[in-house]
């Protein structure tokens, strides 16, 4: 069993092909905020099911349908979806596996206390020199196998 997960933010209204391709044949895409239009979550709809929150510039009327936070299971795994870890509650509690979140730009990937902690970086217009950015999760029987994936771009 494999179960893939595709996770992207701070699109800013900017959805890739190179992010589309790079999404291709996952089975579940979070879009950790900063969103930017609602067209953004209906194209990534389109390759698997969206789990999306809003972030700081998601403000228009359409992002009432999305929730600031979001604790969704999948394959097994207690994955917690939020745009800015400064935000994160000290009090969240055991049996979070995955905590993901955006905001920064800058794409990560560490563990503390057994907790997998991934920043997928920016997948929508260059920030700075940071570079464009979005992340998968694999999980299978043995464990979970986290990956940035530069999408290159201008």
């Amino acid at each position: 069993m494999m179960f893939r997960i595709g996770i992207i933010s701070d699109t800013h209204g900017l959805l890739r092909p190179e992010a589309e391709r790079g999404l291709t044949g996952v089975d579940h895409i979070i879009h950790a905020g900063d969103i930017g239009r609602a067209e953004i979550v209906d194209a990534l709809r389109r390759i698997a099911p969206v789990t999306a929150i809003r972030g700081n510039v998601d403000s228009d009327g359409w992002v009432r349908d999305y929730p600031d936070t979001k604790l969704v299971r999948l394959a097994g795994k207690s994955i917690y979806v939020l745009h800015d870890l400064k935000t994160l509650k000290a009090e969240l509690g055991a049996g979070i596996d995955v905590i993901v979140f955006g905001h920064s730009h800058v794409p990560k990937i560490h563990t503390v206390g057994g907790v997998l902690y991934l920043n997928p970086g920016s997948a929508g217009p260059r920030r700075f020199k940071l570079p464009i950015t979005l992340a998968t999760l694999e999980v299978t029987r043995e464990g979970m196998r986290p990956e940035i994936h530069d999408l290159g771009g201008d």
